[in-house]
C-alpha cells in the first residue's frame, strides 16, 4: 500500500512544519508525539510478511517516541513553568521556508537515487531526508532546551525513518536504535531539568521583597 506510506510521511513532514512555525513549547512537544505515533506505523506499512518483529519495534516506537519521551518534556515543561520558547535565532516563518525548500530537494534528490524498486516510489527517503533536516534546524535555532531536545527527537525520527531501509538487512541495528531512544531520553532529560530548574530558579517573585528598603 504505497499510497498509505506516502500519507503517513506526508503528515510526519506537516509536523515537522508544524514544530518549525510555532513558538508554543506545548504545541511543538504534541507535535512530535504525534510524529513519533505515525513513525510507529512504519515498520508494518513496510514490512508486512514479519509481523512479530515489526510488530515488537512498532509498539516500542509507539510508546517510547509518543508516549514516554513526550511525557518527560511535559514534565520538564510544567517545572519550567514556561509556555512560549524565546524569539529563536531564525524566525518562524524563515524556518517554515527553510524546511519547506528542504522537502523539494530531497524530492529532487532521492529521485536520482539508485533505490530499489519498493522504495523508489515511496517518500521514504525525501521524507527521511527532510526530517533529518528539520531536526538539525530546530536543534541549532532554538533557544530554550527543551525544544532543542524537541530538534533532537525529530533529527532521530529521521534516522529512524531511514533505518526502517535497512529493517531486512540490519534488524538488530534497528531495534537497538528503538532502544537507544530511552537510554538517551532518560539521559538527556535529566540534564534538560537541571538546566530548567538552574535558569528559573531567579525568576521565583517572591525573592522581589529582598529589594524593599
Amino acid at each position: 500500500m504505497p499510497w498509505v506510506i506516502d500519507l503517513v510521511l506526508a503528515l510526519v513532514l506537516a509536523a515537522n512544519i508544524r514544530i518549525l512555525g510555532t513558538s508554543r513549547l506545548g504545541v511543538c512537544i504534541r507535535a512530535v508525539a504525534v510524529q513519533g505515533v505515525l513513525l510507529a506505523f512504519l515498520p508494518l506499512l513496510l514490512h508486512p510478511d514479519s509481523r512479530g518483529r515489526t510488530l515488537v519495534i512498532a509498539l516500542a516506537a509507539a510508546a517510547v517516541k509518543g508516549a514516554v519521551v513526550p511525557a518527560m518534556l511535559f514534565r520538564a515543561l510544567a517545572a519550567a513553568r514556561i509556555r512560549r520558547a524565546i524569539e529563536p535565532f531564525i524566525g518562524l516563518v524563515p524556518s517554515m521556508l527553510a524546511c519547506a525548500a528542504a522537502t523539494a530537494g530531497a524530492l529532487l534528490f532521492a529521485a536520482k537515487l539508485p533505490l530499489a524498486p519498493g522504495h523508489g516510489g515511496t517518500l521514504v527517503v525525501p521524507a527521511s531526508l527532510a526530517t533529518l533536516f528539520s531536526g538539525f534546524l530546530v536543534l541549532t535555532t532554538r533557544r530554550k532546551a527543551i525544544t532543542q531536545v524537541v530538534g533532537y527527537i525529530v533529527l532521530e525520527n529521521g534516522v529512524f525513518i531511514f533505518g526502517m531501509l535497512l529493517l531486512d538487512a540490519m534488524p538488530f541495528m534497528v531495534e537497538i536504535g528503538v532502544l537507544l531512544d530511552v537510554f538517551v531520553a532518560v539521559f538527556v532529560m535529566g540534564i534538560v531539568v537541571d538546566h530548567i530548574r538552574n535558569e528559573f530558579s531567579s525568576l521565583d517573585t517572591e525573592q522581589l521583597s529582598a529589594l524593599k528598603g
